[in-house]
């Protein structure tokens, strides 16, 4: 019985069948550790092989794509071993889609990693870091201060306007044409 269920599991992630739930609930209980607020999206891969190293502050969202690793085999055909190392990402955190977290790294709190940046060395807490490997860019004040001026001057969008509750054509249009108009063709969504 236990090897079936095994199976199915196993058969259900490879086909993307199982769901973010199901797979954080499993990974929970090998020990990975997520506070309050936890926003895991679409294709997330947290290391399963090693998840009870990882622990995950309160208010993060890991955007989809994300991959979070506690190993690195590098060493596994010289050495016999594989390199191992935590990976902690403290309280309101933005992981941007496809960043890639490498074990040994610590994240402080009120930081912004930058869609597919690969993070290799800690971040202090308050900064902003993009590229590959990431670096910092600017601090987490400032960039919030620099997107709330941004914001005064762009469409904002309230929760009609998202999938969430099924926005219709006629929206997604009105959407479309004032983010075209717009002077940098950005806009703001709740």
């Amino acid at each position: 019985m236990k090897i079936t269920k095994i199976t199915r599991n196993f058969v259900f992630r490879f086909l993307n069948i199982e769901n973010n739930k199901t797979y954080l609930d499993k990974l929970i209980k090998r020990g990975l550790v997520v506070g309050k607020e936890f926003n895991m999206q679409k294709d997330v891969i947290l290391d399963d092989t090693h998840c009870w190293l990882i622990q995950i502050g309160n208010n993060v969202t890991l955007a989809p794509r994300v991959h979070i690793l506690c190993h690195d085999a590098s060493t596994k055909n010289d050495l016999n071993y594989t390199k191992i190392g935590t990976v902690i990402i403290g309280d309101n955190v933005f992981v941007g889609a496809s960043a890639i977290i490498m074990p040994s790294v610590n994240i402080g709190n009120n930081v912004v990693v930058a869609a597919g940046s690969i993070v290799t060395k800690d971040i202090p807490s308050g900064n902003v870091v993009a590229g590959n490997p990431a670096r910092i860019i600017d601090s987490y004040d400032s960039y919030m201060f620099k997107m709330k001026g941004i914001m005064s001057e762009c469409h904002l969008y309230d929760e009609t306007y998202t999938m969430r509750l099924d926005i219709n054509d006629e929206k997604k249009n009105i959407m479309k044409s004032q983010i075209l108009a717009s002077k940098d063709k950005k806009a703001f969504i709740i």
